[in-house]
């Protein structure tokens, strides 16, 4: 076991277990960081209380995480030695940002770990739909079989048009999958990123709408914040191409769920490959799972073996250069850093790294 009495213990905080054990083992060997694993299932009471004194929260997954443990203004006020709470993956909806950047407070995510995964997530739900692979599969399976096998008669998708919102790291794996080994044209919309920038990810940049009009394939791989909540529509399901598909393993909520429910009902798109929901996991009886061109997973595009370790190592060495006063590599929140700074100083002892 590690010595616990070496000076300015750092304690971290993570409910039930990380992604892969890997994190826990190499954060554990270290003297200086003490992890403290909590359980949803004790008292609230204890909990608040560890949670009083600990520098670091590694948050759950929004699918995985319990109120009140949102990284929220509440947390923050009962947590008042918290200087920094990280993200599981890419996606971090599930703290305040604003609220943390007010408190000093830095937050972190772990994107690009897994988006290898990610891409062939979303490649292979444009490939079950286009195919009509599950539309098969279930005729198989019901009493009477297939009679007449060209009613699945599918598309190929060489050479079609790929539309990707967000073209980041998972974005730009997924363009280069579509790109490289079927020849597809891909669009791009990201209002972050010039055109030269784009087309260094191999994308055509486009607006949102030309995208939409364009593409036969449209997925989304952009972050859920206050600007892309509802971001995808009526009016834009209304600009898809009648043969086109929409897919979605980015986050819940980037696109209404009942307007894609009325463009599949009125035939308006072809199908829809969804890997995320509002609510996850959603009722068995949601509307969308009621349309055979409906593939849906619960939320695991992310979840192989080799990005959940990927992802627990990269989260224990972005942990590690946290608490030794580093610039973490994927800080969400630079500008928490010259209040973060002097509160670090003041409750660790030293100086992090200064801005830049």
């Amino acid at each position: 076991m590690p010595d616990r009495t070496a000076a300015n213990i750092k304690r971290l905080a993570y409910f039930e277990e990380f992604f892969d054990p890997v994190a826990e083992r190499t954060l554990g060997a270290r003297p200086e960081i003490e992890l403290v694993r909590l359980q949803y299932d004790r008292p609230k009471a204890e909990t608040w209380a560890e949670m009083s004194r600990v520098h670091g929260y590694q948050i759950k997954p929004r699918g995985e995480l319990r109120v009140p443990w949102f990284g929220d203004a509440a947390l923050l006020r009962r947590c008042p030695s918290l200087l920094a709470i990280c993200s599981s993956g890419a996606g971090y909806d599930m703290v305040d940002v604003d609220a943390c950047t007010a408190a000093g407070v830095i937050v972190c995510n772990q994107s690009g770990f897994n988006k290898e995964a990610v891409a062939e997530h979303a490649l292979g739900l444009m490939l079950a739909l286009s195919k009509k692979i599950a539309l098969a599969d279930k005729a198989l399976r019901r009493a009477g079989g297939v009679r007449d096998r060209f009613q699945f008669t599918g598309n190929d998708i060489r050479g079609k048009t790929l539309g990707v919102v967000g073209i980041g790291q998972i974005g730009t794996c997924t363009a280069e999958l579509c790109r490289v080994l079927f020849g597809m044209t891909v669009l791009a919309y990201d209002p972050y990123l010039s055109a030269k920038q784009v087309a260094e990810r191999g994308a055509a940049k486009v607006e949102l709408a030309e995208l939409l009009r364009r593409s036969d394939f449209v997925t989304l791989h952009c972050p859920r914040t206050r600007e892309t909540m509802g971001m995808i529509g009526r009016a834009e399901f209304a600009l898809m191409k009648p043969r086109a598909y929409f897919i979605s393993t980015a986050r819940g909520g980037i696109h209404r769920e009942d307007d894609l429910a009325e463009a599949l009902r009125e035939r308006r798109i072809a199908g829809a490959g969804l890997d995320v929901f509002l609510e996850e996991p959603p009722r068995p009886d949601h509307p969308l799972l009621a349309f055979d061109t409906v593939i849906a997973t619960p939320h695991t595009a992310g979840v192989t073996e080799e990005a959940l370790y990927d992802t627990a190592v990269a989260t224990a060495e972005q942990w590690i250069a946290i608490f030794a006063g580093a610039r973490p590599p994927r800080l969400v929140n630079p500008e928490a850093w010259a209040l973060y700074a002097e509160r670090f100083e003041r409750l660790l002892g030293f100086a992090p790294v200064p801005q830049g």
